[in-house]
């Protein structure tokens, strides 16, 4: 008989609305029987720290340094200017960490958390949400040449996360999971948005296109009136949809001779033969971040790589500040103020 798993104690390091929904899958895991406890949760303002804690029956803590030697792994869910203080202080003291995206606010503070958690020996991942999607689970299977992309995340105005810009906050998410599904460098970067709201980028739209010819296209806004999180693209005979929030698949595939007979205008062949195939791959259901967090919690017991590393952290990142580097340069053409 195979040794129970050990069990992973945990903490939440920054209460707001991302960091009071981890401590709840950790909350629950560890109700439904996960080796996981979750110890505690740490917020600067303890009011709001000490309000998740009552909600979760756990202690709040009011400093790093009181959570040393209790916890094994940490999800870090403040502010992004914070992310490398925080996490430096974690990885020191052994402890493995979730780090919430983007991973951190500049491509050198990755760099030092890649050095850090190479020298620390420790387990760091990146909480790109939609890389544990069900519809994005299921879609990499059908990814073999895709040199289309449209993809659209809108979401109503909220004062939530407006310490980044929209590219930051929403856009990176696509960015990832597309850079995950190509994997191949950027090569040329067009983009624009605008401030409506904030003091920062409220919407934007972005094409690239990447070094094998593959095109993408971006829009995200933080204004909109209606809540859209789609992703669609194109490969050879075959047109893909996905729908993050409905965890939806729709693939539609064209067979070759029968793609050959609708340009000449010949009958479609018959059977066996397809002609036009519309297939909605299986879907398994489940809420993302519980999927991220029992991954990254398999990773600290087993001290295997992440699903989502601090390298596609940083990969992430760098094509989010480029794009927002374009957006200046579109600025100063149109001679628009500049932002932020």
């Amino acid at each position: 008989m195979s040794a129970a798993p050990s069990k992973v104690r945990v903490a939440v390091v920054g209460c707001g609305v991302f960091g009071r929904h981890h401590a709840r899958v950790y909350h629950h895991l560890q109700q439904d029987g996960a080796a996981v406890e979750l110890i505690g949760v740490l917020d600067t303002q303890a009011e709001r720290g000490e309000a998740v804690a009552r909600e979760f029956g756990v202690q709040a803590f009011s400093s790093l340094a009181q959570l040393k030697g209790r916890i094994d792994a940490a999800s870090v869910t403040v502010p992004t200017v914070h992310h490398l203080q925080v996490a430096r202080e974690l990885m020191g003291s052994g402890v493995d960490v979730l780090i919430e995206k983007p991973v951190a606010a500049s491509l050198p503070e990755t760099d030092e958390l890649l050095g850090l958690a190479e020298h620390h020996k420790r387990v760091a991942q990146v909480g790109h949400l939609e890389r544990f999607n069900p519809a994005v689970l299921a879609t990499v299977p059908l990814v073999n040449q895709p040199m289309f992309f449209e993809v659209h995340r809108l979401s109503v105005f909220t004062p939530r996360s407006l310490d980044v810009d929209v590219v930051m906050d929403l856009m990176i998410h696509d960015l990832d999971v597309v850079l995950s599904l190509v994997k191949v460098p950027v090569g040329e970067i067009r983009a624009v948005g605008l401030a409506v709201i904030s003091n920062k980028v409220d919407i934007a739209n972005v094409r690239i296109e990447f070094e094998n010819g593959c095109v993408a296209n971006f829009t995200a806004s933080r204004v909109s009136t209606e809540k859209v999180r789609k992703l669609r693209f194109f490969q050879p005979h075959q047109y893909i949809s996905i729908d993050y929030g409905r965890q939806d698949v729709i693939s539609i595939r064209v067979d070759e001779r029968a793609a050959a007979a609708l340009i000449s205008g010949q009958p479609l062949p018959s059977a066996p033969v397809p002609g036009i195939a519309i297939d909605k791959p299986k879907v398994e259901l489940r809420e993302p971040l519980r999927s991220e967090i029992e991954s990254f919690l398999d990773s600290v017991r087993n001290r295997t790589k992440p699903q989502v590393s601090l390298e596609d952290g940083r990969r992430a990142l760098d094509l989010a500040l480029k794009i927002n580097a374009a957006i200046e340069r579109h600025h100063s053409r149109a001679g628009l103020a500049r932002i932020g």
